[in-house]
């Protein structure tokens, strides 16, 4: 029995950005009696029906925006005689789903590290069961990621996971429904391991695919301290001591590593944190903005940011601490006006943000925005070729809407409009050129250049356009950039390279005394 892992995408760009980690976790967990598993990765090339041979087992991973292609290719295996296996967080919620429009004879919910090698081996045997429960294993359990498997000359970025879960509970994000609300953090030795695996490979930009990489905030340890609750105040300082020791380790890696992760606008609070990420080559971050108004971060249940000139100063102090900030917005929004798209545009250039996106409010599965719009629509929501607008994933591509809430002052079209007006003016070439003058070299500036305009063409035209020519285009040229693109982040390899030893941390972690 072959063993096949596939990352489903409607588009192949032949060079992919950041590596689909979920297929090397779980190419670590498949046993190896069933020998290496093969995988493929659609946003590469779509796959070949005639690799597939009966009694294989298929296992796809799947998110909403790639469930429908997800289920074709399940469809397919099927009918190939292979067993099916679906996983990832969109299967997690909607297993029937799965079982009734991919094909499967089984789904994974929840994480796939340990439970993964049980469905396998029920495969073998003829005896799949209908769903496995993965759970939420403990960090200590998570699975190395099988890098000597990937591609070197097909990625920009490898991707290392540090910590699961976010303590935070926005509105428009699943995260912390379905991985929890406890960071379940890895320890620093198998962190480091599998980036030196991947340095010496060649790859020096590395993606710390976290949901949060900054899960203990100031006002976290404050509280603990103000409620005089010693274990939950020892167990936060638990946690920042050991993000502090991840980044001294980080920073004895080679100086021409560079990492890039997702955190809270709170961290900003926390120079000392800052400091450290600087030293450990954290360049960037993408920092969830949302809006830039208190009424739009009441929309979405953020009110711990900030707004106005406050915002404003709070994302220089990234940058000013070294850390370069991918600033997310959202439009669409109840509370915005036609106003807000150029407030938000004159926002992010202030802020001096170097990279930005501006998405439209979409209601994903298992977010609490989803269950809002689903009850609204009520039970007989409107149907799109024969698909209810709540199952909005499974309506082709092309017949799907770009937006799906109704606003209070605009229309669906003007919404859409703007934001790509704000996309069109915020990454021309002289904002860009101008945003571009952090660095030295000419060479460098035209990388940045490049760099900027293939992140908009593949994340802005593909997303909201509705001219077909134009989405057609985008994503041909992204696709003629992407290979040139990825060289400017290939690294010689390093096979020789040690793995750096534990030291203390060079910054201090303050010890908070119970006693205010």
């Amino acid at each position: 029995m072959n063993v096949h892992l596939v990352n489903p995408s409607s588009v192949s760009f032949g060079t992919a950005v950041i590596t689909p980690r979920w297929q090397y976790v779980l190419a670590a967990a498949t046993p190896k009696i069933f020998g290496d598993p093969i995988l493929v990765d659609e946003t590469l090339q779509q796959i070949d029906p005639e690799q597939i041979k009966k009694g294989d087992a298929v296992g796809i991973g799947i998110h909403t925006a790639n469930a429908l292609r997800g289920y074709e290719i399940g469809k397919m295996a099927r009918e190939r005689g292979a067993y099916v296996i679906f996983g990832g967080i969109h299967a997690t919620l909607y297993p029937q789903e799965a079982h009734e429009l991919g094909g499967a004879h089984a789904v994974v919910k929840g994480d796939g590290d340990v439970i993964w090698s049980k469905a396998l081996t029920d495969c073998s045997n003829g005896t799949p069961k209908p769903i496995y429960e993965g759970g939420r294993i403990e960090a200590s359990d998570f699975m190395q990621a099988r890098w000597d498997l990937v591609p070197r000359n097909r990625y920009m970025w490898a991707s290392v996971q540090t910590v699961r879960g976010c303590p935070k509970h926005c509105s428009f994000c699943s995260v912390w429904r379905t991985d929890g609300q406890k960071p379940r953090q890895r320890s620093s030795d198998v962190v480091i391991e599998e980036i030196v695996q991947l340095r010496r490979l060649g790859f020096r930009f590395i993606a710390l695919a976290d949901d949060n990489f900054y899960p203990v905030t100031q006002t976290d340890i404050k509280l603990a301290t103000e409620q005089k609750n010693q274990v939950r105040l020892s167990e936060l300082n638990g946690i920042r001591a050991e993000r502090f020791e991840l980044m001294s380790r980080l920073a004895q890696l080679p100086d021409d590593m560079v990492f890039f992760t997702q955190i809270t606008m709170e961290a900003a609070e926390d120079t000392e944190f800052l400091d450290a990420m600087k030293a450990a080559r954290i360049k960037g971050a993408l920092v969830g903005v949302e809006s830039v108004t208190p009424s739009g971060l009441k929309d979405v249940y953020k009110d711990f940011n900030l707004s106005g000139d406050a915002l404003i100063e709070r994302l220089r102090t990234f940058r000013e601490h070294g850390v370069h900030v991918l600033g997310s917005f959202i439009f669409g929004l109840p509370s915005d006006v036609p106003a807000t798209f150029d407030a938000t545009a004159a926002a992010a250039i202030s802020a001096n943000v170097t990279f930005a996106q501006f998405v439209t409010l979409s209601p994903y599965p298992g977010t609490v925005d989803f269950i809002r719009w689903e009850k609204g629509l009520g039970e007989n929501p409107p149907m799109i070729a024969g698909i209810p607008l709540t199952r909005r994933w499974l309506i082709p591509q092309a017949l799907r809407p770009k937006l799906y809430w109704d606003h209070p002052v605009m229309s669906a079209e003007e919404i859409r409009s703007r934001t790509q007006k704000v996309w069109d003016n915020f990454y021309s070439i002289g904002p860009i050129w101008r945003r571009s003058s952090f660095i030295k070299s000419s060479r460098g500036r035209l990388a940045f250049v490049l760099i900027s305009k293939i992140y908009r063409q593949m994340y802005a035209d593909t997303g909201i356009a509705t001219d077909s020519a134009r989405v057609t285009w985008s994503g041909r040229w992204a696709r003629w950039m992407a290979k040139p693109c990825r060289l400017l982040f290939a690294g010689t390899p390093m096979p020789n390279l040690k793995v750096p030893v534990a030291t203390l941390p060079t910054l201090k972690v303050p010890a908070m005394p119970l006693e205010a």
